[in-house]
């Protein structure tokens, strides 16, 4: 809902037109700069949609589906469409805008300068952390309604997924494999080593959704902003998604759950964007997020049933109800009230949009 309140003004003569003091707690008038661009929302979503199905395009062509290898060739070239899409978007801002300079849209993407130093750094840290787990409690979950069978102990599922890929790839190590528990411990690790690896490829994504387009839309409120974003990211998807890509679904029910996904998670991304003012944090969580998608192939036994993707996935329903528990935890901790969220976003200049604090200060 738009928090915009129409600006009084009170005529004191021919000479000038003095501003009518606002009660404290309602907020002035939005000036153009607080209000959606929707012209440049709309190249973005046109850009950034159509390149994205321009990419895909040889997935299709060949017909071979996700069994195609270029398929994470594609997937990663996909990435970097939204950066494409928000330098159209930029432009259209400059046309009816005017010029910034680069410090300006740095700071408007939220990519420099890194302040508050320390909240930046913390949030990345825990979205670092955070996301993973979030796909560790959904197994949790798995398990205790039955939907599949863990082994902590022996690993015999990654053992066993581990010995055949040798078999395939007809490679027989000279000494042996190390313990298998060493190779969980090691994967493990390798999830925050893969955030940042990951970061390049995250990025190419994150500066459109949380750099640009979460601010772009902030106008509409914090609720209708992160889900708009959220459920825009879950479309784009779509050109993967309808091949089969994370849910093995190749119809609209396939994009509706990538929609509810990339809505619930794109609220805890956009609130390290809101929170911060910064777009790393989501670059970092967003890559974190990825390197975890495998980790239920760590610790399923051997034998074990095999849930349906979308319903126990990293993207399934079960993990979304996780990130959604974990939401509501966030507002009930006060997270998302707007004196919490008071970073300077997007184009809006100096001004705050809708960030006019109470009288209690609450």
């Amino acid at each position: 809902m738009s928090e915009e309140v129409a600006d009084q003004t009170v005529s004191r003569g021919p000479e000038s037109a003095i501003p009518e003091a606002s009660p404290v707690g309602v907020a002035e008038a939005a000036p153009a700069s607080q209000r959606v661009a929707w012209a440049a929302v709309a190249v973005f979503a046109v850009v950034s949609c159509g390149l994205a199905w321009l990419v895909a395009a040889p997935l299709w062509a060949r017909g071979l589906g996700m069994a195609d290898p270029l398929v994470p060739v594609i997937a990663t070239a996909m990435m970097f469409t939204p950066a494409i899409a928000t330098v159209a978007a930029l432009l259209v801002e400059r046309r009816h805008h005017g010029k910034r300079g680069a410090r300006g849209i740095l700071r408007d993407l939220g990519m420099w300068p890194l302040r508050p130093v320390g909240r930046t750094l913390g949030v990345s840290i825990a979205a670092i952390i955070g996301l993973p787990l979030l796909i560790g409690v959904g197994l949790v979950v798995v398990g205790l309604l039955g939907l599949a069978e863990f082994d902590l102990v022996g690993f015999s599922g990654f053992a066993a997924q581990l010995q055949a890929d040798l078999a395939v790839g007809d490679v027989t190590p000279p000494v042996g494999l190390p313990p298998i528990g060493l190779l969980v411990v090691l994967q493990l690790v390798m999830i925050p080593i893969g955030a940042i690896i990951n970061a390049p490829f995250a990025f190419g994504e994150e500066v459109g959704w949380r750099g640009w387009l979460l601010p772009a839309l902030r106008p509409l409120g914090i609720w209708p902003s992160l889900l708009v974003s959220g459920a825009f990211w879950g479309f784009w998807h779509s050109p993967l998604i309808l091949l089969g890509y994370n849910f093995g679904l190749t119809d609209v029910t396939g994009v509706l759950l990538m929609v509810l996904a990339c809505m619930v998670l794109g609220v805890l991304l956009g609130w390290t964007r809101l929170r911060t003012g910064s777009v790393w944090p989501a670059v970092f969580g967003h890559g974190a997020f990825n390197a975890a998608a495998g980790l239920g192939a760590l610790v399923v036994a051997a034998g074990s049933p095999v849930p349906p993707a979308w319903l126990a996935g990293p993207a399934g329903l079960i993990t979304c109800a996780v990130m959604a528990a974990v939401v509501a935890l966030l507002v009930a901790a006060g997270q998302f009230r707007r004196d919490r969220l008071t970073a300077r976003l997007g184009a809006a200049g100096s001004e705050r949009v809708d960030e006019v604090q109470p009288a209690s200060g609450v």
